[in-house]
C-alpha cells in the first residue's frame, strides 16, 4: 500500500480509503469485521464513516459496527485513521438535532464517540454546507472539541470551491488550522469539481477524497456484467447507462487493451489527479476490497491519461473553462 499525507497536514493515510456505508444494511457484521481486518492486513489505515450511516436499519448502526470491531481488539483503533461526519438528522423530529450549530456538533460528536467506542476521531467532517450557521460558531465548536482531545482535524464534504474559501478565511482570522480535506463526488464520468473545487483545495492545502469513484458501478465493467447476466440495471442507473453507453463501451475496451479491470482503472485514474488523497471504496465483499487495493499499483502514462480524457472529457479550471 502507498501512503500520502492528508492535505497539508503531517498525517499519513493510505491511498485507498475504506468506506463503510454498506456496513449493516448490505454487509453483515461478521463480514464487515472481516473486511476491516483485511483492510489492515493490506495496509489500508484510513476508514471513513458518518453518524447517519446504517439508516436503513437505524442511523448510527454503521458506527456501532466499527465500535464493536474496535472493542474486539484495542490495537485496531490505534492502527486506524478514523473519519466520521456530522450534519444529517438522526431520525429525531426535534430542533437542533441536525446541521452544524455548536449544540448539534457537541451532541453529535459525543454520540458518535459512544457508538464508535473511542475517545477521539482523527477527522471530523461536515457532511454538507450549513448556510444558516456562521463559520465563527462552527470553528469555535471545533476548537473546543480539539481542546478536549475529541477531534484532531476537521474536513468538509460536498462543498463548493467558494465554501472552502469562506471556511478557510474564517479559520485564518481565528488563527485556526481550518479544513484539511474535502470529500467530493469525483470520477471519470462526473468531473465538475475540476473547474473550481480542485483549484481551491490545492490553494488551501486540502486533500480531496473522491466518493462514488465508480459512479454507482457504471465504471466497474457494467456492460460486461450486463452481457454476462451478472448485473441488471433499472431506473435512473439504466437511463444513465443508455445515455453513456458509447463512452462506456470505449472505456471497457480500453481497459481490456491495457489489461486492467475497468473498476481498477477508474480508481487508478483518480490517483493520478491533482490534490487527490485517495478514493473512498465501499466494498460489500472481500473481493471488491482486493480489487480496490490492486488499483494503487497501476501506473498510467500520459498517453493512457490522454485517451481517458478523450473518452470522458473533463474541464479546465475556471475561468478558462468558460472564458479566456
Amino acid at each position: 500500500m502507498d501512503f500520502t499525507q492528508l492535505g497539508r497536514t503531517g498525517l499519513k493515510v493510505s491511498r485507498v480509503v475504506l468506506g463503510t456505508m454498506n456496513f449493516g444494511p448490505h454487509t453483515e457484521v461478521a463480514e464487515a469485521h472481516a473486511i476491516m481486518d483485511a483492510a489492515h492486513e493490506k495496509g489500508v489505515n484510513f476508514f471513513d464513516t458518518a453518524n447517519g450511516y446504517g439508516r436503513a436499519i437505524y442511523p448510527g448502526r454503521t458506527e456501532e459496527i466499527i465500535g464493536e470491531w474496535f472493542a474486539k481488539d484495542p490495537g485496531n483503533r490505534e492502527k486506524t485513521v478514523l473519519a466520521t461526519k456530522v450534519y444529517g438528522d438522526m431520525g429525531q423530529e426535534w430542533p437542533n438535532t441536525s446541521r452544524l450549530s455548536a449544540l448539534n456538533i457537541r451532541r453529535s460528536l459525543d454520540a458518535s464517540l459512544k457508538r464508535l467506542r473511542t475517545d477521539y476521531v482523527d477527522l471530523y467532517q461536515f457532511h454538507h454546507v450549513d448556510r444558516a450557521t456562521p463559520w465563527d460558531e462552527i470553528w469555535q465548536a471545533l476548537e473546543v472539541a480539539v481542546q478536549q482531545g475529541k477531534v484532531l482535524y476537521a474536513g468538509s464534504s460536498n462543498f463548493a470551491g467558494w465554501h472552502i474559501a469562506q471556511a478557510q478565511e474564517a479559520a485564518a482570522r481565528r488563527n485556526y488550522l481550518g479544513l484539511v480535506s474535502e470529500q467530493s463526488l469525483y470520477n471519470l464520468i462526473q468531473r465538475d469539481v475540476e473547474r473550481e473545487l480542485l483549484p481551491a483545495a490545492q490553494a488551501y492545502g486540502l486533500g480531496v477524497i473522491p466518493w462514488s469513484p465508480l459512479h454507482g458501478g457504471l465504471l466497474g465493467g457494467v456492460i460486461r456484467k450486463e452481457n454476462e447476466g451478472v448485473r441488471r440495471l433499472e431506473g435512473r442507473a439504466k437511463e444513465t447507462l443508455e445515455k453513456l453507453r458509447p463512452q462506456i463501451e470505449q472505456y471497457e475496451a480500453f481497459a481490456d487493451e491495457l489489461g486492467h479491470e475497468p473498476g481498477e482503472l477508474a480508481l487508478a485514474w483518480l490517483l493520478h489527479q491533482p490534490a487527490v488523497t485517495g478514493p473512498i471504496v465501499g466494498p460489500r465483499t472481500m473481493e471488491q476490497l482486493d480489487s480496490a487495493v490492486r488499483a494503487v499499483d497501476i501506473k498510467l502514462d500520459e498517453k493512457a491519461l490522454a485517451r481517458l480524457d478523450e473518452i470522458f472529457p473533463g474541464y479546465k479550471t475556471a475561468p478558462e473553462d468558460y472564458a479566456w
